[in-house]
């Protein structure tokens, strides 16, 4: 973990080691872990590391490439998916191009359901990818790149087990030291490497990280400064030859031609280590971008613990541009706006209005803008969604004005389709009986009038000492049996005549 972090005139001074490096999807990576992988030779784009280098175009001319590298190892979150929902604007305002990327090589975690599920979700927000690809698919390229870094001695062979580490560990913390690996295997000679891979010890590999001040200009964090001494060398490719996290995705990002990472701010210490990497393969860094995080206003947000998954808000009805208004516009300085489509969101994108500061993802704020973009939507646009809810009869115009204002769900038509349009009956008080037989006989003969239930006001007035709520609550419930929904102008123009009389009779 970051112990202490100095900022100075925007300057970020990062003075102790990380934990360990973290993946796109917010998940911390262990320097050494046992993982079995079945290679696939990789069948997509292919470089020959050691003959090239990235060269950037002109500035002017330059093509912008970004991804959203998600882990198929949980459900997509609102955390991980605003991330793809910010590289995919900035994508569109620049004309550039949005590339997907499955970081998919932990196949103890990796499940096929969470694969299916990235692009469903992805596919369901519209965030249309202009590429796909596996880290799954490339483990040849990343040996080519693991064997440059050998050659030219950025990469060395370790033999400590875990129980080495922590040994050492403890002991560096007993005597006041930071917890940095030591560098003791750079010491082995041939002989004793050999002596130990007798001893049935495997190799892991870390990147010899230099000694020197790395910065760059991040897009919303400004400068960023670290030194090279405050981090452990970190674990590239682990004994069982699998290549790390950390390692797959600068070389893909080469292989790529990524221009920009937009990633969260949980991820600045994997570029001070990344950026070090990109330069010893012969690669120029991408600039990067580094989110403030998205937190829950009730409790921290993960893919694992569930309630934010993008599934789960899928299956509970709300509107895709709902999630992607509010995720796109927590965290910066414009006011909370309802688009329709992506259109002004892409318009209106600018890395200056996002926040240094972690932003709060509120549930029910989500809620409101769900209905609010519900309300904004025309006739036809409901009237081609009615299968898609599972609504096989139709609805009139005049039905959906009345009720938009009412529906915090699309689903929620359903309902009030079966409670206008069907037979209902709810049972009332016994003390509401009478006033609603009253009522009953003084109900206008043209219901469909919109001018109908300001008559049947009036008359019922006449008749009854009832005010308020002691008025219009008994035929609120005896029509619809809810305490709250449209307006009872509106709900005796959707309910028959003869169905309104039995109801108020009941």
């Amino acid at each position: 973990m970051i112990n202490q972090i100095l900022l100075t005139n925007c300057n970020l001074y990062i003075v102790s080691s990380p934990s360990g490096p973290r993946r796109e999807d917010g998940v911390t990576c262990a320097g050494r872990s046992s993982q079995n992988l079945s290679p696939r030779l990789h069948d997509g784009v292919h470089s020959d590391l050691k003959q090239k280098t990235y060269n950037r175009k002109n500035q002017n001319n330059m093509t912008i490439k970004v991804r959203f590298a998600p882990s198929p190892t949980g459900f997509l979150h609102v955390g991980n998916i605003r991330a793809a929902i910010i590289n995919y604007l900035y994508a569109k305002k620049t004309g550039g191009q949005f590339f997907l990327r499955l970081d998919d090589t932990d196949l103890e975690r990796v499940r096929d359901e969470y694969r299916e599920m990235i692009l469903t979700d992805m596919n369901w927000l519209n965030l249309h990818y202009d590429l796909l690809f596996k880290q799954s698919d490339h483990l040849a390229k990343y040996e080519e790149a693991k064997n440059k870094l050998i050659e030219s001695g950025r990469l060395y062979e370790c033999f400590e087990t875990a129980e080495d580490l922590n040994f050492q560990r403890k002991a560096q913390v007993a005597s006041g030291i930071s917890p940095i690996y030591n560098r003791a295997a750079l010491n082995l000679n041939p002989e004793q490497k050999e002596s130990l891979r007798a001893q049935g010890l495997k190799p892991h590999y870390r990147f010899l990280l230099e000694d020197k001040i790395t910065s760059w200009d991040d897009k919303i964090k400004g400068k960023i400064t670290y030194e090279g001494r405050h981090f452990s060398d970190p674990v590239l490719v682990r004994d069982n030859g699998v290549p790390t996290y950390t390692f797959c995705s600068v070389v893909d990002d080469v292989d790529y031609e990524i221009t920009d990472i937009i990633r969260g701010e949980d991820h600045i210490t994997n570029t001070a280590i990344q950026i070090q990497i990109f330069e010893a393969l012969g690669a120029k860094s991408p600039s990067f971008s580094h989110l403030a995080l998205v937190k829950a206003s009730d409790g921290k947000i993960s893919k694992r613990e569930g309630g934010f998954d993008v599934k789960s808000l899928h299956n509970d009805g709300y509107e895709p541009m709902a999630i992607v208004n509010l995720l796109a516009q927590i965290g910066t300085s414009d006011q909370l706006k309802i688009h329709k489509d992506f259109d002004e969101l892409v318009r209106d994108f600018d890395f200056s209005k996002f926040s240094k500061s972690a932003t709060n993802y509120d549930i029910s704020e989500l809620m409101t803008i769900n209905q609010k973009l519900l309300q904004s939507l025309d006739f036809m646009a409901v009237s081609k969604r009615l299968k898609e809810i599972e609504i096989s009869e139709e609805i009139s115009e005049k039905f959906w004005n009345s009720l938009k204002l009412n529906i915090s769900f699309l689903h929620e038509l359903k309902e009030w389709i079966a409670i206008c349009n069907h037979e209902f009956r709810f049972e009332n008080k016994e003390s509401d009986k009478e006033f609603l037989r009253e009522a009953a006989s003084l109900l206008p003969q043209d219901t469909t009038d919109e001018n109908c239930w300001n008559l049947w006001l009036n008359e019922i007035k006449k008749k009854t000492d009832r005010k308020g709520k002691d008025l219009f609550m008994p035929i609120r419930l005896a029509l619809s049996g809810k305490e709250h929904g449209p307006e009872l102008k509106f709900l005796v123009n959707l309910i028959e005549r003869e169905e309104i009389l039995k109801r108020l009779q009941n």
